[in-house]
Parts: C-alpha cells; structure tokens; sequence
C-alpha cells in the first residue's frame, strides 16, 4: 500500500472515525491482501510509511467476500469484478482475510 493510500486512511479517519471506515481492498492473490489488510488493522509491517506503529483497527474485507458481493448491485458486481471472481484464488484470498481479520483482533 503506497504511503499517499496510508495518509489519506489516517484523514479518512480523523474525519469520520474509524468506526464509519471500511477498507475494501482488489489484491490479486492471498499474500498481498494479507499484508494490506494487516496495514490497515495493525499498522505498516515494513516500518516504512505513515501507518509504521499506527494501528488504526479498520474493518477490512476483499472485494470478492460475500459480505460485499451481497451489498453491490448484481450487474455491476458482475461488470466490475465478475473476471475476478473467476480467475483469481477467491477460496485462498477469502480465508486469508479472515485470518487477517481474527489476528487482528
């Protein structure tokens, strides 16, 4: 996650609080969500941008979960992310997530 991401997450937070922010990341494979969604709930692993040591503690999912295909519109879930749902690792990315979110806890 590049640092313009991670300072804008910080202001999204300090304007609305971290409990009317969700982070819902694209990541094409089960690695890379892990280590954005651990940025987001326990703080930059690599020590290197603005949320080194900032656990903001924000809810984060993947687009391809279930809990947000159901709240996106069928057709333009299916026009935006239907491709990524077949082509990618969505059993492997789904369960990464909720590993990440149960560390995170």
């Amino acid at each position: 996650m590049d640092l313009e991401v991670q300072g804008s997450l910080i202001k999204a937070v300090e304007q609305y609080g971290k409990d009317n922010v969700m982070v819902i990341l694209g990541s094409p494979d089960a690695d890379s969500a892990d280590i954005y969604a651990e940025t987001v709930t326990m703080g930059d692993p690599t020590y290197a941008g603005p949320l080194a040591g900032v656990a903001l503690g924000l809810q984060v999912y993947h687009v391809l979960e279930d809990e947000i295909k159901a709240i996106v519109p069928e057709e333009i879930y299916q026009e935006q992310i239907g491709i990524m749902e077949l082509s990618l690792d969505k059993d492997g990315i789904c369960e990464m997530m909720k590993t990440a979110r149960a560390r995170a806890l």
